[in-house]
């Protein structure tokens, strides 16, 4: 799990090399200042000698200084390589999100992502610089200090190794202990992170139902959440301090008592006095700064699961060994197809569905709510797999294509239409990056939006807000159609995309559509017949069958449901989730 965060260092390894270099070299400055200090007392003070009190004290000038630059250079370094590992980490994840299926996705929040590509990532940074800099220079620096107080005096440096032992196991038990809370609290950024973005997005709906008085709430509640669990984590936390600086007063209380004594006999000078009274200090703030660098690497352990389980999914989409790159034609094949979005799941979603599909043809696709119309054509981009059977596209099997090539010749205008920040040639060009601007003019003429974009002040330089918030959703309808005929695929897909434009515009676009592109598979999903009724064949879906496929003559003859919708909807009223005389 670790080692597969590591990969991420990359470019920065050597930054992260010479950063425990920089804090080692501060470490041997430190540890040489308290030897030249007690020298300076012993031999300059007390002896009256004044040069030797200028040479070593500009010794100690000069180790102050080497010290200074290596803790610059291992700041400077530190948060170089913590930063670059933060940015290539959250570069792979998303990366590697863009290679997930649906299915994949489905696995994991939206909020949830979005926390692990910003909460945990930056508190994997926040352990990965403290590593670097505090891991090296705490052990270090103590087992230096350590070496340098029994080479003085063994007696009393025992007691400092008395201490490191004691303060050692309460650490240990602390951080056990707040490592649990620790994981209990990230997922709950999730639902907090959930609340933020369903209120943001859904704004207008909140206030339209003054609901802001139960989001606030819900918010709090979210908030209180991880406020309770966080202040269990630092109940235990807490103790480190406390303890730490009751050791470090013992240890100053202990050492100058009986060093004092030791000084009265004459088994112990002034100047080590002060030499391991300087060691303690730097022994017990290295491990108090070692407990600090456990307490995070605690709290990153939660970040680096969340993160783990991100970049070891595995897409359950593969392109095969040696794919396919070109689509012949429209025609599409579905052969005992029988699909399901669990695995384990001992009900389909779709079941034993065929059809014949020929290129060119214009398929109407209707049904009621949750008849698997969208589960049946998101399975001829291959957005999902099948569980059994097989898909062919232009006579060959779905899994045998490269998917960028599949979806490149399959354009889907799918039902929640969405626009990106931009203009609307930037929108449109996402069809098709390389399209001029009078490819981009003649697909809104196809897709009747021509007219509506001329009439904005911009036209199409016209900048369109987050999530197309500044267009009707007719209009949106018409701009995505636009932008998936850019394509110019070879089977085009609409997902009920013109339930919000008049019935006299779907018309035209329809009409657009025999004219303008005959070769070009066209499936369309609609509510309202007199969207389909005019298509080649129409297909009639019935809790994820096919109920009746052929033209709209043949399906009012033989087809009981299409022949009651197509009546009530005639008569004023109804669609396929309220049939004739309910």
């Amino acid at each position: 799990m670790v080692r597969t965060l590591l990969k991420e260092v990359k470019e920065y390894k050597w930054a992260s090399i010479a950063t425990p270099l920089f804090m080692l070299l501060e470490v041997v400055m430190e540890m040489l200042i308290p030897l030249l200090m007690a020298s300076i007392i012993d031999d300059g003070v007390n002896a009256g000698d004044i040069g030797h009190i200028y040479k070593v004290g500009g010794l100690m000038l000069v180790a102050a200084a080497i010290g200074l630059i290596g803790g610059l250079g291992g700041a400077r370094y530190g948060a170089k390589a913590s930063a670059g590992f933060a940015r290539n980490l959250r570069e792979t994840m998303f990366n590697h999100i863009q290679t997930f299926s649906f299915a994949n996705i489905d696995k994991f929040s939206t909020a949830g992502l979005v926390t692990r590509l910003t909460t945990d990532v930056t508190n994997l940074q926040n352990a990965y610089q403290m590593v670097l800099r505090m891991m090296m220079r705490s052990p270090a620096s103590m087992l230096c200090a350590l070496f340098m107080a029994f080479s003085i005096n063994a007696r009393l440096s025992s007691i400092y190794l008395v201490a490191v032992i004691f303060l050692g196991i309460i650490l240990f038990f602390i951080i056990r202990h707040a490592t649990r809370y620790f994981r209990m609290a990230f997922p709950k950024y999730d639902e907090l992170n959930a609340s933020i973005q369903e209120n943001v997005s859904a704004i207008r709906v909140v206030k339209a139902y003054v609901r802001e008085d139960h989001e606030t709430e819900k918010f709090k509640t979210a908030s209180q959440n991880i406020y309770h669990i966080f202040v269990k984590a630092e109940h235990n936390v807490i103790f480190n301090a406390p303890l730490m600086q009751f050791t470090v007063y013992t240890c100053i209380i202990l050492i100058s008592w009986i060093g004092a004594k030791m000084i009265v006999v004459g088994s112990l000078t002034t100047g080590e006095m002060m030499s391991l009274l300087a060691y303690c200090m730097n022994i017990l703030m290295s491990l108090m700064m070692l407990s600090m660098v456990f307490v995070m690497i605690s709290m990153s352990t939660a970040s680096i699961e969340r993160i783990s389980e991100v970049l070891n999914e595995t897409s359950d989409l593969q392109n095969p060994e040696h794919p396919l790159e070109e689509v012949a034609d429209g025609s599409i094949t579905f052969k005992h197809v029988n699909f399901s979005y669990h695995k384990d799941s001992q009900e389909y979603v779709l079941k034993d569905i065929n059809l014949d599909i020929h290129s060119g043809e214009t398929i109407g696709i209707i049904g009621g709510t949750g008849s698997a119309k969208t589960s049946l054509v998101n399975l001829i981009s291959r957005l999902y797999d099948v569980s059994s059977g097989e898909i062919l596209v232009g006579g060959r099997d779905v899994r045998d294509y490269d998917m960028e090539a599949l979806r490149n010749q399959v354009s889907v205008v799918l039902q929640n239409n969405v626009l990106f920040s931009g203009t609307i040639y930037d929108n449109l060009r996402w069809g098709n990056k390389d399209a001029t601007d009078e490819e981009c003019q003649e697909a809104c003429r196809l897709a009747c939006a021509d007219d509506f974009i001329r009439a904005f002040p911009d036209g199409y330089n016209t900048y369109i807000e987050q999530g197309g918030s500044n267009v009707s959703g007719g209009q949106k309808q018409r701009l995505c159609i636009a932008r998936a005929l850019l394509k110019k695929p070879k089977i085009l897909i609409l997902d009920d995309s013109t339930s919000a434009v008049d019935t006299a515009t779907d018309a035209r676009i329809r009409r657009a559509f025999r004219e303008d592109i005959p070769n070009t598979t066209k499936l369309i999903i609609a509510q309202r017949i007199s969207s389909v009724q005019d298509a080649d064949r129409i297909i009639v879906m019935e809790e994820g069958e096919i109920h009746g496929f052929g033209t709209h003559e043949e399906l009012l003859a033989s087809n009981e449901i299409y022949r009651e919708v197509y009546e009530s909807q005639t008569s004023g009223g109804g669609d396929f989730d309220e049939k004739a005389g309910d």
